[in-house]
């Protein structure tokens, strides 16, 4: 996704998550766009009354036709099955460009001029933007959609619910869990184990090079914030906070991303990461292929994206666990994934949300969203799909998915995203293109982050707490 990665996106073959495609790989680049688990903030969450919500999640009496909007590949066969089904609840969906090309902005002008489709899919970190600008539906009372909290793994129901807000603005579909892809073969030559902790992946960092200097442990990419947002996801770090009347910001003050920024800072001065490849670019792909990229701690959408690009590895590459900041952890990152969400003016909003439930938890459409689209599921019965249960060839038939599945259960529910994460990914990119240049910190990136950002919200009038 991408999927610039929202967490899906399109996969070469039947195989379970994306490759880099326009979700797999997240984009940060839709219109002020953010995600999150914000809560009941005043400022962040426009109410609806109780007597137009009751009547919105009234289903209507005669048969209907649903608009859905999405950018997963193979995502019209999986809704021609539910029309099979449904005579008297038909869904017409058109296949977008994601998020961050357009569809995003085009969703909110068709809010405001009374044409969005009924559903959209928008990922986690762009649902605040949306809630702040009131083209969500609240479809907490429609029958059913409360009582799917427990279908999905808990993290991702935190992104829709807002962290418990009251109200429900989205089903989840799928997500990102992370861990760390390695070059096995690699590791092996040179005696090393996969790192357990984020100190034993500096100390294989300096073997690797020391070993032959123009070998990395891994690249540091400009153009990924939401990827380097992950990891600081992994850490602990609240870099933001919208439980209350207004919007906290934390990027230069949260202890846990100065640990973060501290590390990492560390590896790029002691030039033992690749400072000079970019994400998801041909030059990245031959390093993977010729062994001088040793890993990449990526989303499980990710296990396609070295499969397809980086074809000379295969029975070469595994996965492991993200690496800990304390020893016997099990805390992971996410990056990417995305919702179903039912846009402000559908004139059908229990369908909608009965559409959308069925397509997140239905096996037969997971299965087939995760063959056709590459969709890692949200929903906890997706790991039981046989397509995540088995051996995966290109990593010498290792059952990578159960790794990503651990890690799944150790992502932070409580992770809150701001709701102008465009500018604060901008702001971020345009610090780290100076720390890999030279003349910056990536502790200077957060503090330049965090003056964007609160600039962003106050033009915005999105009250901001200092």
């Amino acid at each position: 996704m991408t999927l610039g990665v929202a967490a899906c996106g399109s996969s070469s073959d039947s195989a379970a998550t994306p490759a880099a495609s326009s979700s797999a790989a997240p984009a940060a680049s839709s219109s002020s766009s953010a995600a999150a688990t914000s809560a009941d903030s005043s400022s962040a969450a426009p109410a609806e009354t109780s007597s137009s919500a009751a009547e919105s999640a009234a289903p209507a009496g005669d048969a209907v036709n649903l608009t859905f909007s999405t950018w997963v590949p193979g995502m019209d066969k999986v809704v021609d099955l539910w029309n099979a089904k449904n005579p008297k609840i038909q869904v017409k969906v058109s296949i977008t460009p994601n998020g961050g090309s357009g569809t995003y902005q085009n969703f909110l002008n068709g809010v405001k001029a009374g044409t969005a489709p009924d559903l959209g899919q928008i990922e986690y970190d762009s649902l605040a933007n949306f809630r702040v600008q009131d083209a969500l539906e609240d479809i907490s009372a429609v029958p059913g959609v409360k009582e799917a909290k427990d279908s999905f793994i808990p993290w991702t129901w935190g992104q829709v619910d807002f962290a418990g807000s009251g109200g429900v603005y989205a089903i989840p579909q799928d997500a990102g869990p992370m861990a760390m892809f390695y070059r096995k073969d690699i590791f092996d030559g040179l005696g090393l184990k996969p790192p357990t902790t984020w100190a034993e992946y500096a100390e294989a960092a300096a073997k690797i090079n020391a070993a032959d200097p123009t070998h990395y442990i891994t690249h540091f990419s400009q153009g990924d914030p939401n990827w380097y947002t992950g990891l600081l996801w992994q850490a602990g770090a609240k870099l933001f906070d919208n439980s209350g009347d207004g919007v906290k910001v934390n990027l230069d003050s949260d202890p846990k991303a100065a640990e973060v920024n501290s590390y990492w800072q560390d590896l790029i001065s002691k030039k033992l990461v690749a400072t000079n490849l970019q994400g998801f670019s041909p030059e990245l792909y031959k390093a993977w292929d010729d062994g001088s990229i040793a890993t990449w701690i990526s989303a499980a959408w990710g296990y396609s994206t070295i499969r397809d690009n980086a074809p000379a590895g295969a029975g070469k590459w595994a996965v492991a666990p993200m690496p800990q900041w304390t020893a016997g952890g099990n805390a992971a990152g996410n990056w990417g994934g995305s919702s179903t969400a039912v846009l402000k003016g559908s004139k059908h909003v229990a369908e909608a949300a009965q559409f959308a439930i069925w397509l997140n938890t239905d096996p037969e459409a997971l299965t087939m969203g995760n063959k056709l689209g590459g969709l890692y599921p949200a929903a906890v019965a997706g790991a039981e799909l046989p397509a995540l249960k088995e051996g995966v060839a290109f990593y010498g038939d290792q059952k990578i998915f159960d790794v990503f599945n651990e890690a799944s259960k150790g992502v932070d529910a409580s992770f809150q995203w701001g709701p102008t994460m465009t500018d604060t990914y901008n702001a971020i990119k345009d610090g780290v293109a100076a720390t890999l240049g030279g003349t910056s910190t990536l502790a200077d990136a957060f503090k330049l982050a965090q003056e964007k950002t609160v600039a962003s919200l106050e033009a915005q009038a999105i009250p901001v707490v200092k």
